[in-house]
């Protein structure tokens, strides 16, 4: 018996080492990694650039804490909010604290501008953004708050991306609104801009806040460094995480200064967050991600492989239902159960991603080239292959 709490349905791979798009079992077997553990090894395994990077801090500092400065942290704060629309930054360990860091942002803002009773968020059906108390109840799916007791008290949620449903559920109490640009595990749920830009005027109208769930989405997934760039709008606060750390325990909360100046001393805090080892890995990411060209070969690589989905959704209607998502963040629909497409996948060697929905995740890394996309085309129709000629055998 493992001494593992039994809280993921894991399966029996186990990785010794990886290489670039792909990861290589103990026993040697090669797997084409679409998955990116889930979408966090943004530049495939064992980057050169952030192997260095970690290997040369690691020699030098691990840990001080944030009660004294760390350069490298205030170097990447920096250019996240020279990339960006921020003005600062904090520092987390992972997606569900850096939107926990978003909530309380929210509420503190109002409650430094004298309206401490606006405290509550305007969420939405279909949304993940962690698995905290707060986050859960933020989500509001039944499965992830089923037996941990009353939900944590302020979100609205509201059951359609409707913009007329938004502003019926604005009222003295609210806050602000927390939307992800896709709804990863929710489906792979696209917002439209026009919606992301009306939630933009509409926050503006009723003086609350617009907040951005980009730890999916973020550092260059849809081939723009965060996805409502697409929609040519700003948020007031942004959690993002995942790739920004490129497989090291990262997350970061950026925030409008109006909203960063309510966070006084000793309003939030981490003892690990923006340790001087993430802050190494971080700056190598930002490094490679901000180069000319890195983007444009995501956007590339993204209409290259969406093509392809497509073509395999004509050719296997029966199996493929729809195509859905942006970039390198995409996702299959499926006739029948998505686990056994997820399954006859990785009986190809190809790792993907369950989502809701009845959806397959396609998460590769941003590296990705033409050859890898070409040989997940292959597979992928040969895992359609498979259970068509399963359901066949069974009729």
């Amino acid at each position: 018996m493992s001494a593992l709490l039994p809280t993921y349905a894991r399966s029996e791979l186990s990785f010794a080492r990886g290489e670039g798009a792909y990861l290589f079992t103990v026993a040697g077997e090669r797997y084409l990694d679409f998955a990116s553990g889930v979408a966090v090894t943004a530049l495939g395994h064992a980057h050169p650039h952030l192997v260095k990077a970690l290997t040369e801090q690691a020699k030098k500092l691990w840990h001080v804490s944030n009660l004294h400065r760390i350069p490298e942290q205030e170097r990447l704060g920096e250019r996240l909010c020279g990339a960006t629309f921020a003005d600062r930054v904090f520092f987390a360990n992972s997606g569900a604290e850096a939107v926990e860091c978003a909530i309380k942002a929210a509420r503190r803002y109002h409650f430094k501008n004298g309206a401490p009773e606006r405290y509550r968020l305007i969420t939405f059906e279909g949304a993940f953004h962690g698995r905290t108390l707060a986050t859960i109840a933020a989500s509001g799916q039944a499965k992830h708050l089923e037996g941990f007791g009353p939900p944590v008290d302020g979100f609205d949620k509201v059951e359609a991306l409707d913009i007329e449903a938004v502003e019926a559920a604005i009222g003295d109490a609210t806050a602000g609104i927390l939307i992800e640009p896709i709804m990863g595990e929710g489906g792979m749920r696209e917002v439209s801009w026009r919606f992301l830009q009306d939630l933009r005027s509409l926050a503006d109208e009723h003086g609350i806040l617009l907040l951005l769930d980009e730890v999916q989405t973020g550092m260059g997934r849809t081939g723009r460094l965060f996805a409502h760039e697409w929609a040519g709008i700003t948020p007031d606060i942004m959690a993002t995480a995942k790739g920004l750390g490129g497989g090291f325990p990262m997350g970061a909360c950026l925030m409008t200064e109006s909203v960063g100046v309510a966070m006084t001393p000793g309003s939030h805090g981490s003892t690990f967050g923006g340790n001087p080892l993430a802050m190494a890995v971080g700056n190598a990411v930002l490094d490679v991600v901000l180069e000319e060209g890195f983007l444009d070969h995501v956007a590339q690589m993204g209409l290259r492989l969406k093509q392809r989905l497509a073509a395999l959704q004509d050719e296997h209607g029966d199996v493929i239902e729809e195509v859905r998502g942006q970039g390198l963040m995409l996702g299959l629909k499926c006739k029948g159960p998505n686990l056994e497409l997820l399954e006859a996948l990785r009986a190809e060697k190809m790792l993907t991603v369950q989502a809701g929905d009845n959806v397959v995740r396609l998460l590769p890394p941003l590296i990705v080239g033409e050859a890898e996309i070409d040989l997940a085309g292959e597979k992928l129709d040969a895992a359609c292959v498979a259970l068509k000629s399963r359901a066949l055998a069974h009729a």
